[in-house]
């Protein structure tokens, strides 16, 4: 079957009729030429071409809406102990910028919406978005995944607002356990929240369940024998990698490994049948009141049936959980887009979706430049950058998106026109106040903590002298680093910052000058972090020094705040830091 698209005056993408398209194996992407004569096909002939509908026949009908990427809590498969990167409010979706691109999605076809996070809990609005979804006409289901902890106080509320199903995530039944995988306490919250959920007739309550080995693997059978008394569908979910979680092959639990393990205990466990576009495979065992599931995300995929799309609390519209392709409807929204065009955006990132997702750490195609623009691309082989704003496909797609974001500069400042290096003359730029902040972690356990706490480190206060290190080093960063240019700093300033088992350091640098001095608030970092190393080696040789980013530049041409600069404290709380 061909079939023939163009993009009309309207922006609308259009195709001639043809047979359904059928679903299965095996997938075969689809050839579109482009038709230089729209007006040849007889009207009758030409219909929309169905934005939620990929190149190998997937419909897409389930949107996940993350409302926040905060949490209050810090699971070690999720996210580092000292937090995540946080955008800026005003690059949030607003509620009602929400509201309108689920709209969009639903009168294209999508009928049910999963809320998730970071925690959807810590979201202000919760309530009001609920409601707000539940009256788009066509949606069916409104879904929430959450940790639990404040369900106790908000789920009557949730429910009445119209929330049909809610997952509650929790990885072990030990309280102590507990505190050490979410570095936070809360299991009591946690299970009062299961409970509660079911007393309001939530029937199952969905239990989400990460198995890693040799941490949690032991108590599969623990949540097995959990359903026995309790309507529960515990689902029990392959550990996957994540920007910061330091994952591991060897760390995963293997959906076979898991079935092997609870029919040892229970020969008569059993499958049970499954949706088309199910993502969690189905067990029980025969008596028990529920019943479990495994998610094999990295064991045996279930792409060919798939039918999620996500959008980030930031506005970009990822058509796979393990891609990093991403395209700004919030950029887009922003700046005034027809109906028809936003359709046509987002039907054309759901087109280039992949047969499958990429290995999880090498992927093929795209790289997001996580520490510049949000909407900023690496474009690999075989897609490549043309033009301003504008990705170009495969020829055989014939497409090209707008990517409605910042023009990419991929020109490096200290390279010349010859490829060797090239100091840059800054000469001409003018004289302004600059600042820069950087951070840094350095990992020395909790024994060298306490040392250091008690100054009782052979060589000395390790807090005082790595401060001064750090200043010194800052002042000599052009003597270091070859191209950089030597500046007279008006102020370094070094602060160090011990938790249970790591030193953070923070080092901001100013100067009126005209250049910037991220690399002086760098240097300060990372020879204050050396010179911990030093002091404390005598003690262990197991000191990470890792983390060491720029945090905000002002002054330049070039400016951003990008990352959270507070630190992680023990006595951070668990409720809610409202969006």
């Amino acid at each position: 079957m061909r079939v023939r698209v163009s993009t009309l005056k309207s922006g609308v993408l259009w195709k001639s009729v043809a047979p359904p398209l059928q679903v299965g194996p095996p997938l075969r992407p689809l050839h579109t030429p482009v038709l230089s004569n729209p007006s040849s096909i007889p009207n009758e002939r030409i219909q929309p071409l169905d934005p939620l509908t990929d190149l190998f026949g997937r419909r897409h009908t389930y949107l996940r809406i993350s409302l926040s990427e905060k949490c209050n809590l810090r699971c070690k498969y999720c996210m580092p102990s000292e937090g995540v990167p946080l955008t800026k409010r005003d690059d949030l979706l607003s509620t009602d910028e929400i509201i309108k691109l689920a709209d969009v999605f639903v009168k294209q076809g999508v009928n049910k919406i999963r809320l998730t996070g970071g925690e959807p809990t810590v979201r202000r609005d919760i309530v009001q978005i609920i409601e707000r979804l539940k009256s788009l006409q066509g949606l069916e289901t409104v879904a929430m995944t959450t940790n639990g902890l404040t369900l106790t106080r908000q789920l009557p509320s949730l429910q009445k607002a119209g929330l049909d199903i809610i997952n509650i995530s929790l990885d072990t039944l030990k309280p102590n356990k507990y505190e050490l995988m979410t570095r936070r306490k809360g299991f009591e919250r946690a299970m009062a929240g299961i409970h509660l959920a079911k007393q309001l007739g939530y029937n199952p309550v969905k239990i989400n369940c990460v198995v890693m080995k040799d941490f949690n693997d032991d108590e599969i059978c623990d949540f097995v024998e959990f359903t026995e008394n309790h309507s529960a569908d515990v689902r029990f979910i392959e550990y996957m990698p994540f920007s910061g979680n330091s994952w591991k092959d060897d760390k995963m639990v293997s959906y076979k490994t898991m079935v092997d393990t609870i029919k040892s205990r229970w020969p008569n466990f059993t499958p049970l049948p499954n949706g088309p576009n199910d993502t969690s495979k189905a067990w029980h065992v025969p008596g028990f009141k529920g019943q479990v599931g495994f998610i094999s995300s990295m064991s045996e995929h279930f792409c060919g049936s798939c039918n999620r799309i996500r959008l980030t609390a930031d506005g970009n519209l990822k058509v796979c959980l393990f891609g990093n392709a991403e395209v700004s409807l919030r950029d887009a929204l922003r700046s005034n887009i027809s109906d028809d065009d936003l359709n046509c955006l987002i039907g054309a990132a759901i087109r280039r979706k992949n047969k499958q997702h990429a290995d999880m750490l090498r992927h093929k195609f795209l790289q997001r430049d996580s520490l510049k623009h949000t909407n900023r691309y690496q474009i690999k082989s075989p897609i490549t950058l043309t033009g301003r704003n504008l990705i170009k496909f495969p020829n055989n797609y014939k497409t090209f998106v707008r990517t409605y974001s910042s023009d990419v500069h991929d020109k490096l400042s200290h390279v010349d026109e010859t490829g060797r290096a090239n100091m840059v003359d800054v000469g001409e730029k003018k004289i302004t106040n600059r600042t820069a902040k950087a951070k840094g972690i350095v990992t020395v356990g909790a024994r060298i903590i306490k040392l250091i706490a008690d100054n009782e480190i052979k060589k000395g206060d390790v807090l005082t002298v790595a401060q001064i290190a750090g200043i010194m080093a800052a002042k000599r960063t052009s003597d270091i680093i070859p191209l950089c240019h030597n500046i007279a700093l008006s102020s370094v300033n070094i602060k160090l910052v011990l938790n249970e088992t790591q030193i953070l350091i923070f080092a901001d640098a100013h100067c009126a000058g005209q250049t910037g001095v991220e690399m002086e608030a760098l240097t300060a970092v990372t020879v204050a972090a050396l010179t911990i190393y030093d002091m404390c080696k005598s003690v262990s040789h197991s000191i990470s020094i890792e983390k060491i980013i720029l945090i905000q530049k002002t002054g330049g041409k070039s400016q951003y705040n990008k990352y959270n600069t507070e630190p992680i404290t023990d006595s951070e709380m668990f409720y809610p830091t409202y969006v």
